[in-house]
């Protein structure tokens, strides 16, 4: 399915202004650094924009501030799309990524194990030009 271009355009720019919530876990996630997972950020999924996705987990992440309160509603409605298509929607707080940003990466790597059905611990970095896999 070809991604609109519009979306595609809108969620380079959100990449360029991620929150500082979004920094920090997008810190700990990028290049495969946690546990081997690839994490891609503001990812086009349909008619949506995710903070992050974990292709190999069918996992979501959204990271929700001040904006989202009132928006409870369109927030469900689009969780209900992305769950009924097989993802898993996780979501979490600013504040919870300043305060308790272990915990938080707890339950993300225990989604990511479970909905893999095996761990995968952290694999040494590879080689220049060596590719991993997609598969959990």
């Amino acid at each position: 399915m070809k991604k609109d271009p519009l979306l595609k355009s809108l969620s380079r720019a959100l990449r360029d202004e991620m929150t500082p919530a979004e920094k920090i876990l997008w810190g700990r996630l990028r290049d495969r650094r946690f546990a081997g997972f690839k994490f891609r950020r503001q990812h086009v999924i349909g008619p949506y924009i995710v903070d992050f996705y974990c292709a190999q987990a069918r996992l979501v992440l959204e990271i929700d501030g001040e904006t989202h309160l009132g928006r409870e509603r369109p927030d469900q409605a689009r969780q209900l799309w992305l769950e009924g298509r097989g993802l898993k929607v996780l979501r979490f707080w600013n504040t919870e990524m300043y305060d308790d940003g272990d915990p938080v990466m707890e339950v993300i790597w225990r989604e990511c194990v479970a909905r893999c059905g095996k761990p995968n611990p952290s694999p040494p970095t590879p080689l220049p030009g060596e590719e991993r896999g997609e598969d959990c």
